[in-house]
This record gives C-alpha cells, sequence and structure tokens, in this order.
C-alpha cells in the first residue's frame, strides 16, 4: 500500500481549533496535478499545499496551493503555516533548513523568515510576491448583494469597492461597523453574478469585508466569502489582508510610511484569527508587505494512494 504522509496546522493562532486549518503535504514528488486537485477537495480545507523540490537551487523549494476547486498563485495562510512545519525538518530535499526560506509559486518568489521560541519553530513571515495592484472599482449593489446587506451599509468614504492584489486578487469593501460585518450572508446567486461581470485573476471571485473606527484606523475587523471556491467563509486570509493594507496605506496621505496592521478574522465563525502586517511606503509607493502569524500543529497522518 503506498501511502503519504500529511500534516495540518492551525494557522494565524496559538490555539489548536482556531485560525485557519491547512494541510501540508512535505513531500509530494510523483503527484499529478488531478490527484493533487482530489487530495485538496477531499480535505476540503481553503487551501492545501504540496511542496517539491526547487527548480532552481537557489530556493529551498516549490509550493504548490489549491483550493477544493482549483490552483491558486499565491496565498497568505498556505505559505505562513507550510514554512512553520517545514522548518520544523532538519533537511528539506537533502539541505538544511535554516532561518530563512525561499518558495517558488506561480505568482514568483515568496521569501520566508522563521520565528523561533526556545528553539521551536512558532511563527513566519512571508512577503508578498508582488507589489500592490488596484483594479476596477465595484457596484456597492453588486457587494450588497454578494452579502446579503443593503448597499447603504457599504462606506465609501476612503474608496469604493474595489479590486486589490500583491499576488492574488480580491475585492475589498468597507462596511459600516461590526453590526454590518457580523449580518453578512453570503449568497452564492450574488456571487455567480459578480463573477460573470467581473474580471479577476488567480482564483474565482472572492469579497473580502471589514471594519474600522476612526480611533483605531490600523486594527481591522474582517471577513471573508469565496462560495465559488467552494470556501463559503475564510477564517484567515493573509493574501487578501496583505492586499487591503497594501491599499490602505496607499491611499494615506503620508508619502513615507511604516505601518503595522493588525487583522482579525474568523471571530464569526467560532476560529479567530491574528494577522499581522507590516506594510512600508516609500516616495508615496508601498514598496514592501509582509504577512506574519503564529501557528499550531493539529493532525498528522497518512493519504492512501493505491491498494
Amino acid at each position: 500500500m503506498n501511502t503519504l504522509s500529511y500534516l495540518t496546522v492551525d494557522v494565524f493562532t496559538s490555539t489548536r481549533f482556531e485560525g485557519n486549518p491547512l494541510a501540508v503535504i512535505s513531500d509530494a514528488r510523483g503527484l499529478s496535478d488531478a490527484a493533487m486537485q482530489k487530495i485538496a477537495t477531499e480535505f476540503n480545507y481553503s487551501e492545501v499545499t504540496f511542496v517539491l523540490p526547487p527548480e532552481d537551487p537557489r530556493n529551498s523549494a516549490r509550493v504548490r496551493i489549491f483550493t477544493p476547486t482549483m490552483e491558486i498563485p499565491f496565498a497568505g495562510h498556505p505559505n505562513v503555516g507550510t514554512a512553520y512545519v517545514l522548518g520544523q525538518q532538519a533537511e528539506l530535499f537533502g539541505r538544511p533548513v535554516g532561518e530563512k526560506l525561499r518558495f517558488e509559486e506561480k505568482a514568483g518568489i515568496v521569501e520566508v523568515d522563521l520565528k523561533r521560541s526556545g528553539g521551536n519553530v512558532a511563527a513566519a513571515a512571508i512577503r508578498a510576491p508582488q507589489p500592490l495592484t488596484v483594479g476596477d472599482t465595484i457596484a456597492e449593489e453588486t457587494v450588497g448583494r454578494c452579502i446579503s446587506l443593503d448597499p447603504g451599509v457599504i462606506v465609501t468614504t476612503t474608496h469604493a469597492p474595489v479590486f486589490a492584489s500583491v499576488g492574488l486578487n480580491f475585492a475589498v469593501a468597507e462596511l459600516k461597523g461590526l453590526e454590518s460585518l457580523a449580518a453578512a450572508r453570503p449568497n452564492l446567486a450574488g456571487f455567480q453574478a459578480a463573477a460573470g461581470r467581473q474580471t479577476t485573476s488567480g482564483h474565482d471571485f472572492s469579497l473580502f469585508v471589514y471594519a474600522r473606527s476612526a480611533d483605531n484606523p490600523w486594527n481591522i475587523r474582517a471577513r471573508m466569502f469565496a462560495p465559488l471556491d467552494n470556501v463559503p467563509e475564510d477564517p484567515a486570509t493573509g493574501s487578501a489582508s496583505a492586499a487591503l493594507g497594501a491599499y490602505l496605506v496607499s491611499l494615506a496621505p503620508d508619502a513615507d510610511m511604516d505601518v503595522r496592521i493588525t487583522i482579525e478574522q474568523g471571530v464569526e465563525m467560532g476560529r479567530r484569527s491574528i494577522i499581522a502586517l507590516d506594510v512600508v511606503k516609500s516616495g508615496g509607493i508601498v514598496a514592501d508587505v509582509v504577512i506574519s502569524g503564529r501557528c499550531v500543529s493539529v493532525m498528522r497522518g497518512e493519504i492512501i494512494l493505491q491498494d
């Protein structure tokens, strides 16, 4: 019987059964694309990662990321969780694992810093692989239909609903307070209609909504809905958080900034996650976005490949 080992971790938390679960197959050599997709669909997590030897020996590994429905070019919590898992190994494809890793992904090279506590890996920080890009605006009525809310609760003071990306494209929209955020419910028909009219790249139409106060604008509560990817709601979305954080910093009046942003997600699901972002703006341009968070191991096991 051929088997394949896996480990699951909860990402952006230090408490088991909170945060965002991730399955990591740390040696996926020999698996076909179709097999990877079937395994990801079977886990039904928001993402599963498959680790392969790097194509360039200067890098640590090639990492492929699959949702239950498709492969995507980049995501936050899969990179943080994969780095946490690989950082606990003595070797990675015959080479020692150091404090820094470089992952080859469809979106580009993802640089990773491991954070250790008492000699053990506790957290990881990853650098967004692409600069901020901002796409088309989205009608407030479209956002409202997607999450079953009146368009009047969508705040446009800072920005209209819009597509933003630092490696994976998301629709982002601000809502009027925590009550509106808690009331959001994904409407599949609304997402299907939005996907038919709007363009995105790398995955199906996914919506990241958030609320924040004037008193503490860099502490944000968010929710992410992606029912077209079989993810009705995601407990923690590092790639969306990074895109939002970079976009908000780009809109701030200061030409030079170094901002720590904290995004709390998954609260309404009972899976509280804490995503830390460090965003640097220089000369009016967002120059660097780093996503960091803690992780905790949950399960390990084997996938039966054939009898």
